[in-house]
């Protein structure tokens, strides 16, 4: 958490960057880009239940 809390500070920072959600692992991740469908998404490999890599795929190809 102190990690995420410290990009979102950088992020923040930046005039032309907006953070528009943040979530606590993978699965949650995944409806966070269903729901804001962001332009970048910055993820860990290593997150709780689904990890960042199976995350990925998701956004890639959501299931029908």
């Amino acid at each position: 958490m102190l990690v995420r809390k410290g990009i979102r500070m950088i992020l923040h920072a930046e005039p032309d960057i907006e953070v528009v959600a943040e979530g606590d692992d993978g699965s949650v991740a995944v409806d966070l880009v269903a729901e804001h469908r962001p332009d970048v998404v910055l993820t860990d490999i290593q997150m709780p239940r689904v990890g960042g890599l199976e995350a990925a795929r998701r956004f890639a190809c959501p299931p029908p």
